[in-house]
């Protein structure tokens, strides 16, 4: 396993696993990443829509040069406070922030020096910046396009989703909630990706309603992006070995001809450092599992590839059926969460006799949903939102 950098860095080229690559964790890295992919492919696609004339452009009116405002130089002094408090107290606690990064960084500790410099050097930039404006000519109307609003937008969906992705874990292990609410709520694990999904939804389509972006088109572009992007987060979940794993299988059968790990694997190194000790370890990350389990990021990773190769391939045919492609995205990711749920370890609630996870319920909606969609599309011939 790769808990962070520094493990993969020593596989592919030897150097020393706990240096100092220890502070870029691998999970968060491919989040990264995954945010990454998520807004090239939509960008792609929401080009592709406004040729078609399915995204209009906003007619906006723009002063060149009225840059800084006042919001801007209260925000800047606000993010220079946070990283001149917080950098100096992580370099000096190194030890502290190679094993919990989001402990130390979200910690009340921090060197108020350093905040008052940071703040006045946001500060001071900007305001050398609002000096040099000068006088300002009339306001010029500018097109701006849906996909001029790609970052944004991405950004929106990450706040958004990190905040749905938390509520629906506190909601999940609401007893472990209730022990340690603050651990709970600022750690850095317990993140539900339907919360996510849902939350990103909610936050973007706000943002869209905001600026008049039509959304059904919005919401057939972002489909494949979507799926990818989770199949993308997937890898730093089963590199890291951040508990995704599923559930435990006695041994691996004499049929199987791909390679071990693929049916079974143990988790050395995981970044939880959950289980067994491993003989002779010295690094700080030595522990696997006691048993084999089911290596669930891996199928989902394949899964959501495939799925998004199906929405990629059919996207340009559905384009006259708007509203379709999201509908399609909804009934796989159900369907592909659904069963994979059955190999994963999560707790499971009574609903009408049947034994479910929260992902499985939230799956079954996704299905009808997706399902009762794509037959509106139909038999309406247009958008349904």
């Amino acid at each position: 396993m790769h808990p962070d950098l520094s493990y993969l860095l020593h596989d592919l080229i030897g150097t020393a696993r706990d240096n100092a690559f220890s502070i870029v964790k691998t999970f968060g890295l491919f989040l990264l990443l995954a945010f990454l992919v998520a807004a090239k492919l939509l960008k792609w696609e929401m080009e592709r829509r406004e040729r078609l004339g399915q995204l209009p452009a906003e007619r906006v009116l723009r002063v060149p040069g009225q840059t800084v405002t006042k919001a801007d130089y209260i925000s800047n002094a606000i993010i220079g406070f946070l990283l001149g408090y917080k950098i100096p107290y992580a370099i000096g606690n190194f030890s502290a922030w190679q094993q919990d990064p989001s402990g130390v960084l979200l910690s009340m500790e921090g060197s108020l020096l350093g905040g008052i410099l940071g703040a006045a050097l946001f500060f001071g930039y900007y305001y050398n910046i609002g000096r040099k404006q000068g006088a300002l000519p009339d306001p010029q109307p500018v097109d701006v396009y849906p996909s001029d609003r790609v970052g944004p937008i991405t950004m929106v969906a990450a706040f958004g989703g990190l905040l749905g992705a938390k509520l629906f874990a506190v909601i999940e292990y609401w007893d472990r909630f209730l022990e340690n609410p603050l651990q709970e709520l600022f750690s850095g694990g317990g993140l539900a990706i339907y919360g996510g999904l849902i939350g990103g939804g909610i936050a973007v389509y706000l943002h869209l309603r905001k600026h008049r972006i039509p959304v059904v088109p919005i919401m057939d572009a972002v489909a494949p992006a979507l799926i990818v992007a989770y199949g993308v987060g997937r890898i730093g979940c089963q590199l890291s070995g951040d508990g995704d794993w599923g559930s435990a299988i006695a041994a691996i059968p004499d049929w199987w001809f791909l390679p071990d790990w693929l049916y079974g694997y143990d988790y050395p190194h995981n970044v939880l450092n959950r289980g067994v000790p491993i003989p002779g370890c010295t690094v700080d990350y030595c522990s696997r599992l006691p048993e084999l389990h089911y290596p669930t990021p891996v199928y989902e990773t394949l899964m959501a590839f495939a799925i998004g190769g199906i929405l990629w391939a059919v996207r340009k045919p559905l384009t006259v059926w708007p509203g379709m492609l999201f509908c399609i995205y909804l009934f796989l990711n159900g369907v592909e969460r659904f069963f994979i749920e059955y190999v994963r370890l999560n707790d499971k609630y009574d609903v009408l006799g049947l034994h479910l996870t929260q992902a499985q319920i939230i799956a079954i909606g996704f299905m009808v949903a997706g399902l009762l969609g794509a037959w509106l599309v139909r038999w309406r011939g247009r958008a349904v939102i």
